[in-house]
């Protein structure tokens, strides 16, 4: 840890020090080690998410703002505290402000004079961000450090034309089943139809949020119109798939909904922690940035597991769900770019992470705390890791593939929508991929 930025200190460092903060692709070797402490000026070595005071070049009396989602603001805040700590000799002015990840980029394009300098936000908002010229890439300096700390496919996800443009925050942007473990057993858990009969028994609700893309999107993708990058004029591209067999699993899954008629429930995911607070949830679809709200409520009760399967035809079909990463950028337009950058490369280092995951339940990006026990023995990270091998990876999506898949949810799940039309829900999926790509 003593040798990493030699290189670059000896030689390719000056005042500005990232070349003006914008520049991806290949960086010099900062792989053999760390700069050591030298004269007045402490250092500590990329390994510790830290680097030489060089890299902020004249920067000084230093104005930023960072976007953490709400369950993250205090641990953000305590972990700025302790990078002002690392870089005493500088004079920071910090601001976090709650900001939903979702909507990150969408702010972000409305004024990003106005946003935040470091920001979080997920791995399909990536192409927008880049086609608007409003995220810097990684600096030159660190990406060699950042891509070998972290596991290559967030790496892959996070790179366009050879240029790394954020750093990996997580590893586990997707959704598991979490149920209370005094009414759905962990056999109940493994498929859809036992889930909601234990539902139904202790007369709790199953919460799953159908008119919400991001989670309809698995009602297409377990029927087997997956997704698969974009096509050359921006549209989704589509996996081809046996329609007949698509529309007998959305039957299957419309014919269920209506069976369970009170139990299955389709409400925003917020709802699953309050109904298992107040005793009205049995069971629901959640992500892991809810897992601390999810254990808070349930306590020893607390059960987590990959989607279940569903029947169609006699055969128990896996549901597929929607996976990708998170990732923390820097706004191009930042007064402060070479300090933006240090600050977003301390946050999605590997003692943030690791403070992530153990208080909030995060999934890490971190090859080092990916390993540590705090993930191999977490009963979330395992079920999205095995729910993980069963979706389709968020990167290279349309903006237009939301509101469709949601229709799609709300009309499977309609008091009037009749489960045995079979002509009316094979239209139902054709509209909805049409409406998909003609819309982009």
């Amino acid at each position: 840890m003593k040798k990493i930025l030699a290189i670059l200190m000896a030689g390719v460092l000056t005042a500005t020090a990232f070349a003006g903060c914008g520049g991806g692709g290949e960086s010099s070797n900062t792989n053999s080690g760390s700069s050591s402490k030298s004269g007045e000026s402490s250092a500590t070595g990329v390994n510790a998410s830290t680097v030489d005071y060089a890299y902020f070049g004249e920067e000084d009396n230093v104005k930023l703002k960072v976007w953490a989602p709400d369950a993250a603001v205090n641990l953000v805040k305590q972990q700025i505290e302790e990078f002002k700590k690392a870089y005493s000799e500088k004079k920071f002015d910090i601001t976090v402000v709650a900001q939903g990840e979702s909507d990150a980029a969408t702010q972000m394009l409305n004024d990003a004079s106005a946003a935040a300098d470091v920001f979080s936000f997920p791995s399909d908002q990536f192409n927008k961000l880049v086609d608007a010229g409003v995220i810097a890439p990684v600096a030159k300096g660190f990406t060699d450090f950042v891509s070998t700390s972290n596991s290559e496919d967030t790496v892959k996800a996070g790179t366009i034309s050879n240029t790394l443009y954020a750093y990996p925050e997580t590893n586990d942007n997707g959704y598991y089943m979490v149920y209370d473990n005094t009414v759905v057993t962990e056999e109940d858990a493994k498929t859809l139809e036992g889930t909601l009969a234990a539902c139904k028994k202790a007369g709790k609700k199953f919460i799953f949020d159908a008119g919400d893309g991001f989670y309809a999107c698995t009602f297409a993708f377990t029927a087997g119109a997956k997704i698969d990058g974009l096509e050359e004029d921006g549209t989704q591209k589509f996996v081809e798939y046996d329609e007949d067999a698509a529309v007998k699993t959305l039957q299957a899954f419309a014919k269920l909904i209506k069976d369970y008629k009170g139990t299955f429930t389709s409400l925003n995911v917020k709802n699953v922690a309050s109904g298992f607070k107040n005793g009205t949830c049995g069971a629901g679809v959640d992500g892991s940035w809810d897992t601390k709200v999810n254990k808070d409520s349930l306590g020893d009760k607390f059960g987590a597991a990959k989607l279940p399967t569903i029947n169609v035809d006699g055969e128990d079909k896996q549901l597929v769900s929607m996976f990708g990463y998170k990732y923390i950028g820097v706004n191009g337009s930042s007064k402060f770019p070479n300090s933006a950058q240090i600050l977003a490369l301390y946050l999605a280092g590997e003692e943030c992470q690791k403070q992530r995951t153990e208080e909030l339940g995060w999934g890490p990006s971190n090859v080092n705390v990916q390993k540590d026990k705090v993930v191999t023995e977490s009963p979330v990270l395992n079920a999205i890791k095995a729910q993980a091998e069963n979706s389709c990876t968020q990167v290279n999506i349309a903006s237009t593939l939301w509101t469709p898949m949601g229709n799609l949810g709300n009309k499977l799940v309609a008091d009037e929508w009749k489960p045995d039309d079979a002509d009316a829900t094979r239209k139902l999926l054709q509209d909805t991929i049409k409406n998909v790509r003609d819309e982009g």
